[in-house]
């Protein structure tokens, strides 16, 4: 009871309020597909969290941008997340600790949490010349991977780098790049996206520490409360196309399309995330609110397929 007193002192002391906290847990359970009975429940995760389940956190070729994507969100806000919820025990991006240090970090972690720890992975990794095209402290990025994720007890892939391949993967990928699950011949969970938004991040580590497994994936190893109906299906402009009144507007059913951005090369249709709901930056806005199509980047090999991004398919 006491520590659930102190996390809502410190939601106090960032500017948030119990209500818009609640708003929060409401909108994120009913995103991960429960219902509403559930509330409560993941309103302890956050405030009286019981277990803090150990990750190793490594980083391949990236960009950072899902680190960033993760650094930003909120109700868990980050330090939360990390110091709290979660026991963050390697992060190169955010650890104190510097050169080798951090090695000896990586190492005691895995000999004290084997077969315990989430693995997040964020980045590709390079296959071609035994993985040379991308190293870290001397050791290749698939040499890595074959340590440490075999041990875990689930990967989560964070962004479509990690999922699969990302622009690293893009042809003609002298490097070999490849998406983790690929790489090593491993299922996966991956959050694809560029970047992917936290909220689908959050929501799979929450149904972890609900039920003690991860959330249901389709195919693709991704989280089917996020990924399971397509971007066009859950954006707003759709529901203008197909709106009476807005038909009746523009005099007819063709007229009211150029309201949809499908001409302009939006890959809504063919992308399948949440974005149109979680939204970005405390649910904000997203891409296609902001008038630019969609560019599909949660899907496999979408630098290839998806391009020109600004012609229809």
């Amino acid at each position: 009871m006491e520590k659930e007193k102190k996390f809502y002192e410190r939601l106090e002391q960032k500017g948030v309020s119990r209500r818009s906290f609640m708003k929060y847990c409401t909108f994120l359970t009913a995103s991960m597909g429960l219902s509403s009975s559930y509330v409560p429940r993941v309103t302890e995760v956050f405030a009286a969290p019981i277990q803090r389940p150990p990750v190793i956190w490594l980083n391949f070729a990236e960009c950072t941008g899902c680190t960033e994507a993760f650094l930003r969100s909120s109700y868990p806000f980050p330090d939360d997340l990390i110091l709290e919820i979660l026991s963050v025990e390697y992060h190169e991006t955010i650890m104190a600790a510097a050169g080798h240090q951090t090695e000896e970090n990586l190492q005691e972690a895995l000999k004290k949490y084997s077969g315990k720890f989430i693995c997040v992975v964020e980045g590709a990794i390079a296959t071609k010349y035994d993985g040379a095209y991308g190293k870290i402290r001397g050791r290749t990025f698939l040499e890595i991977a074959k340590d440490v994720c075999p041990k875990a007890a689930a990967v989560i892939c964070l962004g479509t780098c990690s999922s699969y391949g990302g622009i690293q993967a893009a042809k003609p990928n002298p490097g070999g790049y490849k998406g983790v699950g690929d790489a090593l011949g491993m299922k996966t969970v991956n959050i694809p996206g560029c970047p992917p938004n936290p909220v689908n991040l959050v929501g799979t580590v929450v149904n972890y520490l609900l039920f003690g497994r991860l959330p249901k994936i389709d195919d693709l190893g991704r989280p089917d409360f996020a990924y399971g109906k397509s971007v066009h299906d859950q954006c707003p402009r759709r529901s203008h196309f197909e709106n009476e009144e807005f038909v009746t507007r523009f005099g007819s059913q063709e007229a009211a399309q150029g309201y949809c951005l499908y001409k302009m090369g939006c890959k809504g249709p063919e992308t399948y995330n949440n974005c149109p709901v979680a939204k970005f930056n405390d649910g904000t806005s997203w891409p296609v609110e902001a008038g630019h199509p969609c560019l599909g980047c949660s899907e496999p090999d979408f630098w290839d397929k998806m391009t020109p991004f600004f012609e229809e398919m």
